[in-house]
C-alpha cells in the first residue's frame, strides 16, 4: 500500500490518519473491516469483491468513498466483472444502487456481452430479465448473439434467440462460415432458416463448403439443406468447395443425382417428415402435447377437424394437387435477402465488421421463387375446417406469435418450413423444345413434349415459350415454362425459366396455439380462429408465414420459431 507522509499527515488509501503529539486517530470502521477481510480501498479490490459476491466488502468500500462506477484500464465496471463470473448477488447489488445495466467498456461491450463470452446461460438469462439490451453492439458491431456464434458458445443460443428472431438467419450464416456446427444445431431449433442466403445467393451449405467445414456440411445436409441449390452466378455448393480446394467435400456434394432426387412430392407426404423433425428437436411445452397426441388415442374432434395422428398418415390439412403458379403475378420476380449484416460479411472476409448499419435481414419470399399471391376469386381449401384454439400470448421464446410478429398475437406458431429443389433447371425454351441443365452431371439436355428426362421418372407434358410485357409496354420478361409430370405418382409441376425447380409447393408446419396440434399451411389456404376470425395464408416463406384477415385485411406475420422457439 502506498503511504505518503507530508506536513504531519498520512494518506492511507481513502482514509486520513492524523499524526499529532504521538497520538493517532483510529481508521474509519469500514477501513478496519476491509483490512480484516483482506481488502484495500482500490479498484482491484472492488472488482475482486464483486466477483466474489462479497456484498459486505462492497458496501464498506462505497461507504468509504469509492465510486460505484469505478473502472479498470479497459473501461470495465464492477458489473462487467460480476457478469463475467456469474456473481448474481453482486449484480443485483450494483443494479439496485443505480449502475447502468448496459454500461459499456472501452470496446463498447456491455455486461450482458461479458456474460455471453465468459459466464453461464443462467447469468445471461438474469441480465435479460433485468432489462439488458440483447441488440446492443460493441465497437466491432457484434451483438451478444453474434459473439456467442463467434466463440462457439451454443449454450447461449436458447437464452438469446427468443429476443432477436430477426438476427437468427444472419447468425446461422456466420456460424456456417466459422464452422460452428453445434451453434447451427441450436439456431435451427429456435427458428433460424437453412434456406437463408447472403446477398449473392450463397446458402449456409455453400458457405460451409467454401470454407472447408466438413462437419457443418454434413449437419446441414442432415437437416434438409439442398446441395442442388444455386447462387446468383449459377454455382452449386460443390462448385464452391472445388474452387476453394476442398476436394473431398466437393466430391461429397457433387455426387450425381439419383432417380428419387427428381421425384415430384405430393403435398400429403410432407407432413410426417416435418413432424418427426419437430419431435426430434422439441422439449416440453405445447409441442409435448402434440407428441402425446401422436402416440395416444386421438382426442374427440369437431367435424372435419384433423388430428395430429392423422397428420402422419398423410390426411393433411389443406392437402391436394399442387397448383400452378399464381396468374395474378405481374412478373416472376426473384426475391432475395437484403444486405447481410456486417458481422456476416466480416466472417466471410475473415475480418471484423466495420459498417455501422442495422443488423437486419429482410423477410423475403422463398429465395429464387415466384412470389405467389393467392387468387381471391377462388375458394382455397381450408385447413380441414379446424377451429384453431385461442391461447394466452406467451413470453419471449414460448411460441404463439413470439418476437417479431406484427399486430395481435397470431393463432398459430410456425414450427418448420420445407422446400425441396430439383437437380435441374430450365436454361432456354423454344417454340417446341427446351434446354434443361442437370446438376451433378455437368450436362444440358434438349427435350420436347412427350420426352422423358434422363435418369428420372419425369416426363415433359408441355413446353410453352411466353414473354410477359410490363405496364405500358416496358420491361419484357421471359416467363417460359416446361411442365413436367412424375409418371410414378401423377404429380405435375411447372418449371419456370430462370427460377429454381421445386419438387412441391413451399410448405409450413404450424401448431395450433390452443391445442398443440399440427397442421400444414401453404399459400392460398383459409382457416378460422377460435374467435371466428377467418384468415387467408397470403405467403409461406422460409422464415415466416404471412396471414391476412379475410374481413378487414389486417396482415400478421408469424416468424419461424422452430421446435423450441
Amino acid at each position: 500500500m502506498a503511504v505518503r507522509v507530508q506536513a504531519g499527515w498520512v494518506a492511507l488509501g481513502a482514509a486520513v490518519v492524523l499524526v499529532a503529539g504521538g497520538c493517532r486517530e483510529r481508521p474509519a470502521p469500514e477501513i478496519e473491516e476491509l483490512a480484516e477481510a483482506g481488502y484495500e480501498m482500490t479498484q482491484d479490490a472492488w472488482f475482486r469483491a464483486a466477483e466474489s459476491d462479497d456484498l459486505d466488502a462492497m458496501n464498506s468500500m462505497l461507504k468509504g468513498g469509492l465510486s460505484l462506477d469505478t473502472r479498470d484500464a479497459a473501461g470495465r465496471s464492477a458489473l462487467h466483472a460480476a457478469a463475467g463470473v456469474g456473481a448474481l448477488k453482486a449484480t443485483d447489488f450494483l443494479l439496485e444502487r443505480g449502475i447502468a445495466v448496459d454500461a459499456v467498456d472501452a470496446e463498447g461491450r456491455t455486461p450482458l456481452m461479458a456474460a455471453v463470452l465468459r459466464s453461464t446461460p443462467e447469468t445471461v438469462r438474469h441480465f435479460l430479465r433485468q432489462g439488458a439490451d440483447p441488440r446492443a453492439k460493441d465497437h466491432d458491431h457484434f451483438k451478444p448473439l453474434m459473439l456467442a456464434v463467434k466463440e462457439g458458445r451454443r449454450e447461449m443460443v436458447p437464452e438469446l434467440a427468443p429476443y432477436v428472431r430477426q438476427d437468427l438467419d444472419d447468425a446461422l450464416l456466420a456460424a456456417a462460415i466459422l464452422g460452428q456446427a453445434g451453434v447451427i444445431d441450436e439456431l435451427t431449433n429456435y427458428g433460424a432458416s437453412i434456406y437463408a442466403r447472403v446477398p449473392d445467393g450463397r446458402t449456409a451449405l455453400m458457405l460451409a463448403a467454401q470454407k472447408g467445414h466438413a462437419d457443418v456440411v454434413e449437419l446441414l445436409l442432415e437437416i434438409g439443406a439442398n446441395r442442388f441449390a444455386r447462387d446468383s452466378d449459377g454455382r452449386l455448393a460443390a462448385d464452391l468447395a472445388d474452387a476453394a480446394g476442398y476436394g473431398e467435400i466437393a466430391a461429397r456434394l457433387d455426387a450425381a443425382p439419383q432417380e428419387d432426387d427428381f421425384e415430384l412430392v405430393p403435398t400429403a407426404e410432407l407432413g410426417g417428415e416435418m413432424v418427426e423433425r419437430v419431435m426430434a428437436s422439441a422439449e416440453g411445452g405445447a409441442v409435448a402435447a402434440g407428441i402425446a397426441a401422436l402416440d395416444g388415442e386421438p382426442a374427440p374432434q369437431a367435424e372435419g377437424e384433423i388430428s395430429a395422428g392423422d397428420l402422419t398418415e398423410g390426411a393433411l390439412a389443406g392437402s391436394g394437387e399442387d397448383g400452378e403458379p399464381g396468374e395474378g403475378d405481374e412478373s416472376p420476380a426473384v426475391e432475395g435477402v437484403d444486405d447481410a449484416s456486417p458481422a456476416v460479411a466480416a466472417a466471410d472476409a475473415g475480418v471484423a465488421p466495420t459498417a455501422d448499419t442495422e443488423d437486419t435481414t429482410a423477410e423475403p419470399a422463398s429465395p429464387g421463387t415466384r412470389s405467389t399471391r393467392p387468387d381471391r376469386s377462388r375458394q382455397p381449401e381450408p385447413l380441414e375446417g379446424a377451429i384453431l384454439g385461442s391461447g394466452t400470448p406467451p413470453a419471449p421464446g414460448e411460441g404463439a406469435g413470439g418476437i417479431g410478429t406484427s399486430g395481435p398475437a397470431a393463432p398459430v406458431v410456425m414450427r418448420s418450413f420445407i422446400q425441396r429443389e430439383l437437380p435441374l433447371s430450365v436454361v432456354a425454351v423454344g417454340e417446341a423444345d427446351a434446354d434443361l441443365r442437370i446438376a451433378g452431371r455437368d450436362e444440358t439436355v434438349k427435350v420436347a413434349e412427350g420426352d422423358s428426362i434422363p435418369g428420372s421418372s419425369l416426363k415433359v407434358v408441355r413446353v410453352q415459350h411466353r414473354v410477359r410485357t410490363g405496364k405500358e409496354g416496358a420491361g419484357a420478361t421471359d416467363v417460359s415454362v416446361v411442365e413436367v409430370e412424375d409418371v410414378a405418382n401423377g404429380v405435375a409441376r411447372e418449371l419456370v425459366i430462370g427460377l429454381p425447380a421445386l419438387a412441391h409447393d413451399p410448405i409450413a408446419l404450424v401448431e395450433d396455439v390452443g391445442t398443440g396440434r399440427y397442421y400444414l399451411a401453404r399459400t392460398g389456404q383459409r382457416f378460422r380462429a377460435a374467435d371466428g376470425t377467418e384468415f387467408l395464408v397470403a405467403d409461406v416463406r422460409p422464415n415466416q408465414l404471412v396471414i391476412e384477415e379475410v374481413d378487414g385485411g389486417m396482415t400478421r406475420t408469424v416468424p419461424l420459431s422452430g421446435p423450441r422457439g
